[in-house]
């Protein structure tokens, strides 16, 4: 697939590449294609793992397209099935995420990684959340982000408008790992490659329970897990998978995961 959104399938590992000179800004057109591609991603039983990342050295994604709005894209729009930039909205999304960021990220852009969940950076990639300086609220960083990093450098980083580096970020914990720029994606593939070797129904039980414990109780969250009540709990503990982890183990051998 090729436009806006590059894609790229090989080895049950998606591939989704942003390329909108000169910046890689969002626009509507682009949020409906990155959701329309996420959830073919989600829905494909040979889909394992996906990387987002972005063409050029100089910017991973600014955000919104401010030049589309200036000519009638609505800020209040339908950005499509999956929200801003394809993911945050994107309901029952649980297969692991990598985003390999190679430059600039704020804004809107920055938030599309924080969908993710893992964040892998170039060592020249710089971050903020520059929309205090516009009148604006980061809406869903607001959301996000001081559940991810110590509140008071979350609520700084929000209020300011500042920019860190990759160091900086990585400090803070929103940043996994810090890469040379040409070895990005070398690793976002070795840890995409490993991700998607593991059990895929574990993967999706794992990205389910993390994403409905945010409004519950430590108490209610396990016992919604041990009383099989989310549904991808309910496929693993019915799974052959399962049996074949136990399987596997007892005969000193690798499993071969089925996803079913």
């Amino acid at each position: 697939m090729s436009g806006p959104i590059e894609t790229k399938k090989e080895g049950g590992i998606l591939e989704v590449t942003l390329n909108r000179p000169k910046a890689n800004a969002v626009d509507l057109a682009t949020s409906k294609i990155m959701g329309d591609v996420f959830r073919e991603f989600r829905d494909d039983p040979e889909m394992r793992a996906a990387i987002i990342t972005a063409a050029g050295e100089k910017f991973f994604c600014p955000g919104w397209d401010l030049k589309a709005a200036a000519d009638g894209d609505d800020v209040d729009g339908d950005y499509g099935v999956g929200g801003f930039g394809g993911m945050q909205e994107l309901p029952h999304l649980n297969k692991p995420v990598i985003a390999a960021v190679n430059g600039i990220c704020c804004g809107g852009g920055l938030e599309i990684a924080l969908s993710t969940d893992i964040i892998l950076a170039a060592d020249h990639a710089t971050f903020a959340l520059p929309e205090i300086r516009s009148g604006v609220i980061a809406d869903a960083a607001s959301i996000k982000l001081p559940k991810r990093i110590p509140y008071h450098i979350a609520m700084e980083l929000l209020m300011t408008g500042r920019w860190l580096d990759a160091e900086e970020a990585h400090k803070w914990g929103f940043v996994n790992e810090i890469v040379p720029a040409d070895k990005l994606m070398d690793r976002a593939r070795e840890l995409a490659k490993l991700i998607a070797s593991g059990p895929p129904l574990v993967m999706a039980a794992i990205k389910e329970v993390v994403r409905d414990a945010e409004d519950k109780k430590f108490q209610d969250m396990m016992n919604r897990v041990t009383k099989s009540q989310l549904k991808t709990i309910e496929t693993l503990y019915n799974s052959e998978d399962m049996k074949e982890g136990f399987n596997a183990f007892a005969e000193k051998r690798d499993p071969v995961w089925k996803g079913k």
